[in-house]
């Protein structure tokens, strides 16, 4: 399986939360403080919203969520050999979840990330360290523990 994610800064929350339930016809799969995501069949997406307020309506960053750690290392390695591989984050723990991830930069700066799911997290993100490259204010998300704004 594999969907794209739009992940989202929001103003308010709740607000987002109950329009998004609306235009997709599901219930948010997961809820935290500051942080919700839906995994939307029809179409295929995962939309995660973060709580950004005086940055709702922007993209926080993109990607594209597969199946397994193989998918992710085989991405890892054909971004690499296009020339547009820029930071792995293995076993991180971002958007509440364990996750293995690659990170590449668009023509226009946006972040995009090829990661899967490998268990739920208590907690935001624990990875201090900014990515190769890019200031943890600057964009993409979790490396800071944070959700990073993109302007």
């Amino acid at each position: 399986m594999s969907r794209l994610q739009l992940a989202l800064n929001v103003d308010d929350l709740d607000e987002a939360i109950t329009f998004y339930s609306k235009l997709f016809g599901v219930a948010p799969a997961k809820v935290k403080p500051g942080y919700a995501n839906f995994a939307v069949s029809e179409p295929p997406l995962k939309l995660v919203l973060l709580e950004n307020p005086g940055n709702g309506g922007t993209i926080n960053h993109l990607g594209v969520e597969v199946a397994s750690s193989e998918q992710v290392r085989a991405e890892i390695a054909r971004l690499t050999g296009e020339g547009l591989f820029t930071d792995e984050e293995i076993g991180a723990t971002c958007c509440f979840a364990t996750q293995d991830k690659a990170w590449v930069t668009g023509p226009a700066g946006e972040k995009w990330e090829v990661y899967t799911v490998l268990a739920d997290s208590d907690t935001f993100g624990t990875s201090p360290e900014p990515r190769d490259g890019v200031d943890a204010a600057e964009g993409g998300a979790c490396r800071d523990g944070t959700a990073a704004r993109l302007a």
